[in-house]
């Protein structure tokens, strides 16, 4: 394997929650080598990494910055601090975020719809071109829906054109259809309470509602995703609570 293909095959994710977790097991699934880290230090992921078998291994934060040319930012925004920014400078980044004041506390620019999350990452992240994929979907139907019949679509937004067609390739490797949904500015389309998040891959519209852990999802194709994100609405995000 050559070092183009090899880096081209190799993931490192910060974050070992159910998103980053999901994402790993997909990407050994597809023939990528995994680093993962995160803030309790490699030796709280060996359950994690005797799953994913030995295309994984555990490591430190910035080992995960530095095994792969696209490092996934599964963590939530108040860990952004501690991330180690000066090693993710000149990276394409790969965030599946979301705000959630229950979690993050209140954020001012982001109540006021002064700016979206994913540009508020970026502001936190300079140096870098932040790329949002995997942040409409709950985690358990990111397994059961990849590699769907039909192909199952995903949104991605970013500023730089080519940063985003190198994430949409890693999505597309992990077995879905890719949308670009824009910008950063314009990521709120996919955003918390819009019309194109987590309820779209819903089996049952009432029944995710009662109880999303227990939907089995279902597949949706990127013409209805195109769709749903031209029609969605920028919700408000001060009333948000949870």
């Amino acid at each position: 394997m050559d070092t183009k293909e090899n880096t081209m095959k190799r993931i490192g994710i910060i974050g070992s929650g159910a998103i980053g977790a999901a994402i790993a097991r997909l990407a050994v699934a597809a023939d990528y080598d995994v680093l993962i880290a995160n803030s309790r230090g490699p030796e709280s992921l060996t359950e994690l990494i005797a799953e994913l078998g030995p295309r994984a291994r555990a490591g430190e934060v910035r080992d995960a910055i530095e095994f792969s040319d696209i490092p996934v930012l599964a963590v939530p925004l108040v860990a952004y601090p501690e991330l180690p920014a000066d090693a993710l400078v000149g990276r394409t980044i790969l965030s599946t975020g979301n705000y959630y004041p229950s979690r993050d506390g209140r954020i001012a620019q982001l109540d006021s719809l002064e700016t979206t999350t994913a540009e508020y990452e970026q502001g936190l992240l300079p140096g870098t071109r932040i790329v949002k994929a995997f942040n409409n979907i709950v985690a358990h139907h990111i397994p059961r829906l990849a590699a769907s019949q039909p192909r199952t679509a995903l949104p991605t937004a970013g500023d730089d054109a080519d940063a985003k067609q190198a994430v949409a390739t890693i999505v597309e490797d992990l077995g879905f259809d890719t949308v670009d949904a824009g910008t950063l500015a314009e990521s709120w389309t996919f955003e918390p309470e819009s019309g194109a998040y987590t309820a779209i891959y819903a089996a049952s519209q009432e029944g995710f509602s009662e109880d999303f852990l227990a939907d089995q999802g279902a597949p949706l194709a990127a013409d209805r995703l195109r769709e749903l994100l031209a029609a969605s609405h920028r919700p408000d995000v001060a009333a948000r609570q949870f």
